[in-house]
């Protein structure tokens, strides 16, 4: 069993795709990360962020079972991590590794932002969680408060817009819903329902394929 889940930054996909695997039992990658350890390990040897060849060969060299999500959510890192994502052959270089991560067994849940489109285009079950942008903006800000530090809600407002249109504008891969996906709006869904409504569309999927 594969489960496809995509959306744009702070719609709570991660926290959903976490969820589900610990309540079925599957191997969990976000996706993101794989992106973010690249540009760590680019960063941490000192290397260019605009060599495509460079990041590629460190791309193809990243450990899915070694990502650090605490020490990769770093803004620094996630601002490489930006750059080197629109880079056709580290794209092509890390879904290969999530591609094989995804054929894990008794199954795998990938959230990112072009899973069901491009990494695992044939899974059974494929969400697209969602959000406004200004209740995105709004949950990064209380999180970084919450967490004790501080922010400012129209920059978080400013960089949620600008990773959209980004992630969304971008020729390689571009943000955007599977045709047969099931859309969530997390807008106003607490992450309970959207839960459980997603437990509703997994739980059909394996009774088919039963």
């Amino acid at each position: 069993m594969i489960i496809a889940i995509d959306g744009p930054a702070a719609a709570g996909k991660g926290t959903l795709a976490r969820r589900i695997a610990e309540t079925y039992g599957y191997h969990h990658l976000d996706t993101g990360l794989t992106y973010r350890a690249t540009a760590k390990a680019l960063l941490d040897a000192g290397l260019s962020l605009d060599d495509e060849t460079i990041a590629e060969d460190m791309a193809r060299k990243v450990d899915l079972a070694g990502l650090d999500r605490t020490v990769l959510s770093r803004h620094e890192i996630g601002e490489a991590a930006s750059k080197i994502a629109v880079m056709p052959a580290v794209r092509r270089a890390l879904v290969d590794a999530q591609r094989r991560f995804a054929l894990k067994t008794p199954g795998a849940v990938l959230d990112g932002r072009d899973i069901g489109t491009v990494v695992c285009q044939d899974a059974p079950v494929k969400l697209y969680v969602t959000a406004s942008a200004e209740v995105r903006a709004r949950r990064r800000f209380e999180e970084i408060i919450d967490a004790g530090g501080s922010a400012d809600y129209d920059a978080i407002f400013a960089d949620v817009k600008r990773r959209d249109e980004r992630d969304m504008g971008r020729t390689d891969s571009p943000l955007k819903p599977a045709e047969e996906a099931y859309l969530l709006d997390t807008s106003e869904m607490s992450i309970e329902a959207a839960f459980q409504t997603a437990k509703s569309i997994i739980d059909a999927a394996l009774s088919r394929n039963a």
